[in-house]
C-alpha cells in the first residue's frame, strides 16, 4: 500500500531491504506439493514442521471434495475455454492500465484519477467478488471465512485509495500524515494474514502447532533482523520524530514482513482446499507486497506520483484477487469428473531440499545481518541481538522437536517393518518379485513349505525355467497383455500354471500379479488339491458312477466333436445303441446287486471290444452306446459291412454267460442299433437314428443288429401322430364296435359273436386293434379302451337278448387287466347286473397268461376266473398252441374252451406236420371236455380240414368278417351258414378246385 510522501525518504532504506526478499519470494512461488514418508506419518498423528512436506489427509473427506479447483500442476487437465477467455480478458485490462500508466494517461488530472480512484475501483471489485464467492455454499470447511477476510482486506485497500484520491483529486491538496488512509492501509494486512492462516493446513498435534509458530518466527525473525540492520533502526531512532510517526513508519514494513512470511510458509504448508483459488490469492497478495516494497524504495519514491507505472502492480493485484475464485470455478466446469478417492500423488522431490534448508537459511540471514553491522563498524543494535538470539533459540527448539519426532518415526518404522516382515514370512502364500528380465529378485520364506525349495535357491533363477513348458506360452501372453494395459483400468491380473517343486513334481499354482518398479510382484498359492478336486468333480459329472464309462452327456459331446472336428468329413463314423434283453428279469429274480454286477461286467466287455480311439458309454439302466470312428473308407457298402461285423461281434460278446454275485450264471441278449454319420446329420439326429434302429432290433425279435434306414423315422412319426390322435379318439366317439360270428362247424349255426373294436380316424382310415394298440404304447389308453370294449359289448348283447337273439358275446381281456387293481373287481359283475345279461351270455377270452410274467399271480387269476364262472361267465384260453405257457395255463386255470392260435390254422392245408400238431391239440381239448375255436379261418379248405380233425367252432373270413350291428342282426336272423355234409345244409362245400364256400367279407362302417 502507498504511504504518505513525507515519509518516503525516511523509509526508503527500510523498504529497499525488503525488495529483494519479497521479489524472490514472489518469483519463486511454486504450488507443487512434494511428498515424503515423514509427511505421511504426520497425518497419522506425528509432528509436522516446515521441511516435512505434507500429504493429503486421508481421513479428511474434504481433501478431495473439490478436485475441479486444483491447478494444472496436478497434471490432470488444462483450463477450459471459459477460463482461458477470462484470463485473456484479465490480461487485456491489466495491460491496458499498464500502457496508460506508462504513457501518463494523457494528462496529469486523469493520471491522478486513475492512480487513486482506479486503484480504489479495482480493490472494490475484489471486495465484491470475494463477498459473492463467500455467499455460495461450499462443502469444504474454512472457505467462506477466508474469502470474507479477503473481502475485508480488499475493502480496506479500496477505502484507503479512495481517501487518498479525495485529498489529491477532490481537495487538491497533499495527504496529511497520519491520516485515515494510513489506518486503512495498515488494516489491509491483518485480515489477509488471518485469511491465509484459515486456508492453511492445520497441524493435528500440539507439537505441530509449535512447529508452525517456530517456522513462521524463523522466517519473520530473519527478515526483521535483516531489515532492522539495514533501515528500520535508522527510522526508529530518527531525531525529532514523534512516537506516533515512528510507530507508523515501522508498521508498514513489519506488516509486509509478516505477510511475506505467510506467503513463504504457505508455500510449504497449504492444503488442497480450492487450491487454484488459494494459489491465485497468494500470488495477488505477493504482487501487492512487492509493489509496496518498490514504492518505499528510495530510487522510485523520489519520482513517484499517482497514476504511474507502479500503480499497475497494485491494480493487477486487486483484479487478480477478484478473479481468483471465479477463474478456478470456470476451470472446474471444463475438467472431467475425478475418481472418487484419488491416490496420493508423488510430489516433486526437488522441492524437498529447499524446504529442509529453510530453517538454516533463516539463521544464516540473522548471522549475515549481525556480520554486516560488525563489518561496517557499527554498533550492534540490541534489537538485532535479541531477534537473532530468538531466531537461534527457535531453531534449536525446532531441531530438538524434529530430533524427537525422527526418533519416534524411526521406532515406528522399525515396528512396521518388523510387522510387515512377519506378515510376509508367516504367510502361507509365496511372495516373489521378478525383474523386468524375468529373474527372481526376492522370494519369501514360505517357498520352502509350498514349493519344497528354499527361497535362496530360487532367487536369481529365471521364472520361465520354473513354469511347465505347456503353460509357459499362456503365461507369457498374459503377462505381456497385462503390462500393455492401462494400470488404472487393470491394476492386477490372475495367472494359473504348473510350477516345478523341489520334490520333482508339478504343482498347480495360482498367482495374483501386480506391477512393481518396472517388474512384477507375484502373490502365489498352491491350488493343487483344488485342481484335483475340480478334476474329480468333472470326472464324476461326465462318467457313470457304477461302470466308470462316459455318461450320456460326455458321449453326446464326443459325438459332437467327432462330427465337427478333423473327422467331420469321414463318412465311416457310426454310433451303436445297445440294450440288454432280459436284464430286468435278472434284477427281479436275483436282485439289484446281481444286476449291478452284470452291468459292470457288460461295461468291461464293451470297453475291451472297442478300439483305443473309440468311445464306449453307459446311457442309463441297461442301455449302452459306442462311438466307432471311421477309417476313411468311402465305399458305403464296405464301411457298413465293417461296422456291422463290429456290432455283431459285440452282440455275441455281450450275450455270453455272466457269473454274477452268488455264483449264479445268467444270460442276456443284446439288441444293437447302428446309425452312420451321413453328411448333414447332426449329433442329436445321429443318436436318435441309432436309438430307432435299436428299438427296431428289439421289435424284430431281439438279440440282433439293425442298421438305421430312413423309413424308420417315418414310421416313428406316423406312430407318434397316431398315438396323439388316439388320446382323444375315445372321447370324441371315433371308435366303433363290430362283431364277427363264431360258427359251429357241425351245424353251421352262429354259436357266438366275437366283439372287436375298430377306429376310424378323422381322415377316414380304419385301424384294426393290432395297429392302433401298437401305436398307442400307453397302458392307460389300453386300459381305457378295454373298459370301453367290455361295456359296449355287454350293453349291445343285452339289447340283442331283448330282441330275441340270445347269442353269447366274446370279449378279449388280458390276464393283467383282470388283475389290475385300478379296475374294480366288480366291474364285470356290475355290468352283467346292470344290463341283465343272462348266464352264459358272456365269454371272456383270456390273453397274456404266461406264468413267468412277474406281473401275473396265477393264484389270484385262478380265484378271479372261478368267481366269474360262478356268475355264468365262460372262460376261453386265447392263443392256445403258441407255446408252453398256454399248456401251463390250461393245467392250472379253470377254462371252458380253447382258441387255437392263428399260426396253427394258417398252414394247416399245406403242412402235414402242422396238421398232426393241430390234431393232437384238438384231441387234448376233446379229452378235457372243452370246446375248441379256430381263429383266422379264411379259406374253405381250412374249414374242411378242421372239421375232419374234430374242431367244434371257427371264425374267419370263410364265414363272415366283422359286422356292424345292422348286418349282424341280419346274420342272426338267417341263423346258419352252409356247411358241407351238415343236415339241412345248402350248397355243399368241397376242397381243391371245386366250388368255393361263399365268403362274407368285412362290411364297411356307416359314416357317423
Amino acid at each position: 500500500m502507498r504511504q504518505h510522501p513525507g515519509e518516503a525518504r525516511e523509509r526508503a532504506m527500510n523498504a529497499g531491504a525488503l525488495v529483494d526478499g519479497a521479489a524472490d519470494a514472489a518469483g519463486r512461488a511454486d504450488w507443487a506439493d512434494p511428498v515424503d514418508f515423514a509427511a505421511y506419518l504426520d497425518h497419522t498423528g506425528h509432528i509436522g514442521c516446515l521441511g516435512h512436506a505434507d500429504l493429503d489427509d486421508p481421513a479428511d473427506p474434504t481433501d478431495h471434495a473439490d478436485h475441479a479447483d486444483r491447478s494444472d500442476a496436478d497434471g490432470r487437465s488444462g483450463p477450459g475455454l471459459g477460463a482461458v477467455l477470462a484470463q485473456i480478458g484479465l490480461g487485456l485490462i491489466c495491460g491496458g492500465y499498464a500502457t496508460g500508466a506508462a504513457l501518463g494517461w494523457g494528462s496529469a488530472e486523469l493520471a491522478l484519477v486513475m492512480g487513486d480512484f482506479g486503484l480504489s475501483a479495482a480493490a472494490l471489485a475484489a471486495t465484491v467478488s470475494c463477498l459473492l464467492y463467500a455467499r455460495i455454499p461450499h462443502r469444504q470447511r474454512g472457505i467462506r471465512p477466508a474469502w470474507l477476510l479477503f473481502a475485508v482486506s480488499s475493502f480496506m485497500a479500496a477505502v484507503g485509495n479512495g481517501v487518498w484520491g479525495w485529498y489529491e483529486v477532490v481537495l487538491d491538496r497533499p495527504v496529511p500524515s497520519p491520516s485515515l488512509a494510513d489506518l486503512c492501509f495498515l488494516l489491509f494486512a491483518p485480515p489477509a494474514i488471518v485469511g491465509l492462516l484459515v486456508l492453511a493446513q492445520r497441524p493435528v498435534t500440539r507439537a505441530g502447532w509449535v512447529c508452525l509458530g517456530l517456522d513462521s518466527w524463523l522466517i519473520g525473525g530473519s527478515l526483521l533482523t535483516l531489515s532492522w540492520s539495514l533501515a528500520l533502526a535508522h527510522t526508529a531512532y530518527l531525531p525529532g520524530e514523534s512516537v506516533a510517526r515512528a510507530a507508523l513508519s515501522l508498521a508498514y514494513p513489519l506488516l509486509d514482513i509478516v505477510l511475506v512470511s505467510m506467503v513463504l510458509a504457505l508455500h510449504f504448508r497449504r492444503s488442497h482446499l480450492n487450491r487454484s483459488a488459494v494459489n491465485t490469492a497468494i500470488a495477488a497478495l505477493a504482487l501487492t507486497v512487492l509493489c509496496d516494497a518498490l514504492f518505499t524504495s528510495p530510487l522510485l519514491r523520489e519520482h513517484y506520483s499517482s497514476g504511474q507505472l507502479l500503480d499497475a502492480g497494485w491494480f493487477a493485484g486487486s483484479l487478480l484477487l477478484a478473479y481468483a475464485p471465479w477463474g478456478a470455478r470456470r476451470a472446474a466446469g471444463a475438467q472431467p469428473a475425478p475418481p472418487p478417492v484419488p491416490a496420493p500423488r508423488a510430489r516433486n522431490p526437488r522441492r524437498r531440499p529447499f524446504a529442509a534448508l529453510t530453517p538454516y537459511l533463516a539463521a544464516a540471514v540473522c548471522t549475515l545481518s549481525i556480520l554486516y553491522n560488525v563489518v561496517e563498524g557499527r554498533r550492534v543494535d540490541r534489537v538485532v541481538v535479541l531477534t537473532g538470539c530468538a531466531v537461534v533459540l527457535a531453531l534449536v527448539v525446532r531441531q530438538a522437536i524434529m530430533l524427537v519426532d525422527n526418533i519416534a518415526l524411526t521406532h515406528e518404522l522399525a515396528q512396521k517393518e518388523n510387522h510387515f516382515r512377519s506378515l510376509v514370512q508367516g504367510s502361507s502364500d509365496v511372495i516373489m518379485i521378478a525383474a523386468p528380465s524375468g529373474v527372481l529378485r526376492y522370494v519369501s520364506p514360505a517357498a520352502a513349505g509350498v514349493y519344497g525349495r528354499e527361497a535362496e535357491e530360487l532367487v536369481g533363477s529365471a521364472l520361465a525355467s520354473l513354469i511347465h513348458p505347456e503353460d509357459l506360452g499362456a503365461v507369457v501372453h498374459e503377462v505381456r497383455r497385462f503390462l500393455a494395459a492401462v494400470p488404472a483400468e487393470e491394476p492386477t491380473t490372475r495367472i494359473e500354471c504348473r510350477f516345478r517343486s523341489g520334490r520333482g513334481s508339478w504343482l498347480n499354482v495360482e498367482s495374483t500379479v501386480n506391477r512393481h518398479q518396472g517388474g512384477l510382484l507375484f502373490n502365489s498359492r498352491d491350488v493343487t488339491e483344488r485342481v484335483r478336486l475340480q478334476a474329480q468333480l468333472r470326472h464324476n459329472a461326465e462318467h457313470d458312477p457304477l461302470t466308470d464309462l462316459p455318461n450320456r452327456a460326455l458321449f453326446t459331446e464326443r459325438v459332437r466333436g467327432a462330427l465337427s472336428g478333423r473327422r467331420a468329413s469321414d463318412p465311416g463314423t457310426a454310433v451303436l445303441f445297445i440294450d440288454l434283453d432280459g436284464f430286468k428279469a435278472v434284477n427281479d429274480r436275483l436282485g439289484h446287486q446281481a444286476g449291478d454286477d452284470l452291468l459292470v461286467q457288460a461295461a468291461r466287455r464293451l470297453q475291451d471290444s472297442v478300439r483305443a480311439g473309440d468311445t464306449a458309454a453307459r446311457l442309463g439302466g441297461d442301455e449302452f452306446a459306442a462311438l466307432i470312428l471311421g477309417d476313411g473308407t468311402h465305399d458305403r457298402a464296405a464301411r457298413e459291412q465293417r461296422v456291422y461285423e463290429i456290432a455283431d461281434r459285440l452282440r455275441g460278446t455281450l450275450s455270453q454267460p455272466y457269473r454274477v454275485e452268488g455264483g449264479a450264471e445268467v444270460r442276456v441278449a443284446a439288441s444293437i442299433g447302428v446309425a452312420f454319420a451321413d453328411p448333414g446329420v447332426g449329433a442329436g439326429d445321429l443318436l436318435r437314428n441309432a436309438d430307432l434302429a435299436m428299438y427296431r432290433a428289439k421289435a424284430a425279435g431281439k438279440n440282433r443288429v439293425e442298421l438305421y434306414a430312413p423309413q424308420m423315422q417315418a414310421e416313428v412319426e406316423r406312430r407318434t401322430e397316431l398315438a396323439t390322435r388316439l388320446r382323444t379318439a375315445l372321447h370324441e366317439g371315433e371308435f366303433a364296435l363290430l362283431h364277427q360270428p363264431v360258427v359251429d362247424l357241425a351245424t353251421g349255426r352262429i354259436a357266438a359273436v366275437a366283439a372287436q373294436a375298430r377306429w376310424r380316424s378323422a381322415q377316414g382310415i380304419l385301424f384294426t386293434p393290432a395297429e392302433f394298440l401298437r401305436a398307442a404304447d400307453d397302458g392307460e389308453r389300453t386300459a381305457e379302451l378295454g373298459h370301453w370294449l367290455l361295456q359296449e359289448a355287454v350293453e349291445q348283447a343285452a339289447d340283442r337278448v331283448g330282441s330275441g337273439h340270445r347269442t353269447p358275446v366274446t370279449v378279449r381281456l388280458s390276464a393283467r387287466r383282470l388283475l389290475d387293481r385300478s379296475m374294480p373287481l366288480g366291474t364285470v359283475e356290475g355290468l352283467l347286473t346292470r344290463h341283465g345279461l343272462p348266464s352264459g351270455s358272456l365269454i371272456v377270452e383270456l390273453a397274456d397268461s404266461d406264468p413267468r410274467d412277474p406281473r401275473i399271480t396265477f393264484a389270484e387269476l385262478e380265484q378271479r376266473l372261478a368267481a366269474l364262472r360262478r356268475l355264468g361267465v365262460r372262460i376261453a384260453l386265447d392263443g392256445f398252441g403258441s407255446g408252453h405257457a398256454a399248456i401251463d395255463a390250461l393245467r392250472r386255470l379253470p377254462v371252458d374252451m380253447l382258441k387255437l392260435d392263428h399260426g396253427l390254422v394258417e398252414g394247416i392245408v399245406e403242412s402235414a406236420r402242422l396238421r398232426k400238431i393241430t390234431s393232437g391239440l384238438l384231441r387234448i381239448a376233446g379229452d378235457l371236455g372243452m370246446q375248441s375255436v379256430a381263429e383266422g379261418v379264411d379259406h374253405p379248405e381250412q374249414v374242411q380240414a378242421l372239421r375232419s380233425m374234430g374242431c367244434t367252432h371257427a371264425q374267419g373270413a370263410a364265414f363272415a368278417g366283422p359286422l356292424d350291428e345292422y348286418r349282424l342282426r341280419r346274420a342272426l336272423v338267417r341263423g346258419t351258414y352252409p356247411m358241407s355234409g351238415a343236415a339241412g345244409a345248402g350248397v355243399p362245400v368241397t376242397a381243391g378246385n371245386g366250388p368255393s364256400l361263399r365268403s362274407h367279407g368285412e362290411t364297411p362302417i356307416p359314416p357317423p
